[in-house]
Parts: C-alpha cells; structure tokens; sequence
C-alpha cells in the first residue's frame, strides 16, 4: 500500500498484481478515513487496484477545502478517475460512503462498471424539523462523542476504541493503523474529523434528495451488503429484510457482523472483497 496526494485529497493505494487490473475507488464512513479499506484490501489480494481516498475533512485531507457534502465527495471519486487516467471503476462504499458511490455512478453510469454498497445508501427519510445533530448523536454514539474529545497520547486513543463493543472481537494491526490514521496534535490527542464536514454529510444523509433517491435511480449492477448488527453491536441492525422491502438491487445479508466489522473484521471484510471481484468480473 502507498499514500499519495492527488488533488485535494491523501489517498491510499492497494495496487493490483497485473497493470491492466480493474480499478475499484472506495468511499468510507462518516467518521472513518480510507485506511478503514485495509482488511478488505488483503481479501482482494491484488487482483484489483484499490483507491480509497482520505474524504474531505477527515485524516490526511482534513486540510481540503468546502464545501462538504454528498455529492462533493462524488465528484471527487470522478475527479480522482481522470487524475488517474481511468475511464470506468467499480465504486464501493461502506455507511455514508454508500451514499457517496450511489449518488457517483447516479451521477455518471458511463464511468461506472458496478456498485457495491456495504452497510448504507438506502435511506430511511427524517420527518421534517428533526433535530439533525441531535440524530447523529444518537445513532453515531461514541464515534460522534470523539469529536470533542482529547486523548493524552495514543494508547489512550487505541484504548478507546478497543472498548466499543462493536470492534471488541475486530481489532487487527490494521484497525490499529486505521484508527491511528485519525489523530492529530502531538499530546493531547484528538480526532481528526473536521465538525462541519461531519455534521454537513450527515445531515444530507438524513434530509437531501439526490442522496436519499440515488439508490433508486443507478443504471449499472448493484449491490447491499448488510451487516446482521447494529453500530453498537446491538441486535437491531440498520437493515433488516422488511426494512428493504421494494429495493430494487439484490440485498444480502453477511452474517455474524456489526456495522463496523463487515468491513474491518476479517470474515467480513472477506465478503466484502468477494462481492467487489464480482463487480469487476475478476473470477474467484
């Protein structure tokens, strides 16, 4: 794996084995950085190129300009295919990052050979006058509560985060790099998520018509994966099959995960990376 800068953003590479590989660009979570891919990556096993950029405002494009919002970081991942001379890519996403790569191959079907959404981008549209932080909050828990927190040097980061009970049973030295990838300051310690680019995203996740409809309106093959678990580990997960009823692309269930280890658990993760070669025609 290398990181680059291209454009605004710090990106993250996984090259493919073969140069003529397919390219899959991948969009993460909310609060996450692109090295949230990395257990993914090692289940893809070189057959594909992985790109998965910093988005802005989070990691090492903290520093990229606004605006913040859904369909900026769609552009993005377009702009980063012609910065990579790529003519068409398999988009994948995970959380917000779903609603990121449906509203990008909404948006551009000619640059797009197929969609993989892990846990996110199908909506379930807020009534009007919801108090949008006070939702995130309440759905991001600890993730969101970081935001305002400091730590007094790095272990009490780890430590934290090792105590979600959501990656109680995930964590790797790639989730250490992962979630290591997010601080900045040199002590105190402190998220790396820039406010206004969380509480931006978030809220059109909730209430902005283009991303709540992009799932619903994609031209090229398609995807959900589903974790079985919620974001704290708990029973009730984000999708269940009433709550996907009438969704128009294949949903699917992975077993025996929450919303964070569908992508940096291993089984999880390897589910995820089967399902991407699918999208690529990249034989198993």
């Amino acid at each position: 794996m290398n990181s680059t800068r291209i454009g605004d953003l710090l990106v993250h590479v996984w090259p493919a084995e073969a140069a003529d590989a397919p390219v899959v660009v991948a969009a993460h979570g909310i609060t996450a950085n692109g090295l949230s891919w990395a257990q993914v990556a090692r289940g893809l096993d070189r057959r594909v190129t992985l790109v998965a950029p910093d988005l802005r405002g989070r990691a090492g494009s903290r520093d990229a300009p606004g605006p913040y919002g859904i369909g900026r970081h769609a552009d993005d991942l377009i702009a980063l295919l012609d910065r990579l001379d790529t003519d068409r890519a398999v988009l994948t996403g995970h959380s917000m990052g779903a609603f990121v790569a449906a509203v990008a191959a909404s948006r551009h079907p000619e640059r797009v050979d197929g969609v993989v959404l892990v846990d996110g981008g199908v909506a379930f549209p807020a009534p009007a006058g919801t108090d949008l932080d006070a939702v995130l909050a309440a759905v991001l828990g600890p993730a969101m509560a970081r935001l305002s927190m400091t730590f007094p040097d790095r272990e009490a980061y780890r430590q934290f985060w090792q105590a979600h009970p959501a990656f109680a049973g995930a964590w790797s030295p790639a989730v250490e790099a992962y979630v290591e990838h997010d601080l900045i300051g040199d002590g105190p310690f402190r998220s790396s998520c820039v406010a206004e680019a969380v509480r931006t995203d978030g809220g059109e996740v909730i209430v902005d018509d283009e991303t709540l409809t992009a799932v619903h309106t994609l031209r090229v093959p398609a995807v959900l994966l589903y974790a079985e678990r919620g974001l704290m580990n708990e029973p009730q997960a984000l999708y269940d099959p009433q709550r996907l009823a009438g969704l128009e692309i294949p949903a699917v269930l992975v077993p025996d995960t929450n919303h964070y280890s569908i992508v940096i658990g291993a089984e999880g993760a390897a589910t995820v990376a089967d399902h991407i070669l699918r999208a690529a025609a990249v034989p198993l």
